[in-house]
């Protein structure tokens, strides 16, 4: 499958919708097909499932990581610590995680004007999940959206149907998700990017087979 990514590619949704984990598995499909790869960790109010969480699948993979510097820690400050346009004018393919709600998103305002000389290579990506509390409907899921885009200043370009049930999905729970995908993809008027698939057979569009590399709290 190719990914045909942009040299930015901005990944955003709600809490639980799992665009951390869409974003890790992006980003090592991305370095395997040869692309140098950079992540920028932009969740800096949300401390769990964040993309600094894997740091040594990145590091592996040959995949730089920009993170705050309290990432990991008990001290979960909202602050960056890096100069993150030094990491946007990186080599290679740019991959950003962004906070999960519109507080969070705000960080990537920052570098909006920045960001704006790039309009043309940049893809704004929103991860829906049909089994999270708050987007189980496509509407539900839209109106985060806009809320998000309001927040960020970015512009939503595709979405991507990550609906699963963690550990215990299965081809037919993501199967019964077309529908949802397709009802967003109408009222949205946003083509569908991808549908996440964790089983490894499932039956839908645009099909992009993934790990499950987000560990439990209690398993870090």
């Amino acid at each position: 499958m190719s990914l045909n990514l942009k040299k930015y590619t901005i990944i955003t949704g709600h809490y639980g919708s799992g665009k951390t984990n869409f974003a890790a598995n992006l980003a090592v499909k991305a370095a395997k097909s040869g692309e140098k790869v950079t992540v920028v960790d932009l969740d800096i109010v949300n401390p769990y499932f964040r993309s600094a969480d894997f740091g040594k699948l990145f590091e592996q993979n040959g995949i730089s990581l920009a993170a705050p510097i309290y990432a990991n820690t008990n001290l979960d400050i909202p602050a960056l610590s890096f100069n993150i346009e030094e990491f946007l004018s990186a080599d290679g393919k740019v991959i950003i995680d962004v906070g999960g709600d519109d507080s969070g998103a705000s960080a990537l305002a920052r570098y909006k004007q920045f960001l704006s000389a790039y309009s043309d290579d940049i893809e704004g990506i929103y991860v829906i999940n049909m089994y999270r509390y708050l987007t189980g409907t496509a509407e539900d899921a839209l109106e985060f959206m806009r809320e998000i885009e309001a927040a960020s200043g970015m512009v939503v370009s595709s979405f991507v149907n990550n609906s699963n049930l963690g550990e215990e999905t299965t081809a037919e729970v993501i199967e019964k998700s077309s529908a949802y995908a397709d009802e967003f993809c109408s009222l949205s008027g946003l083509p569908l990017r991808f549908t996440v698939d964790t089983s490894g057979k499932a039956a839908v569009k645009n099909r992009f087979e993934a790990e499950i590399y987000v560990k439990k709290i209690w398993e870090n």
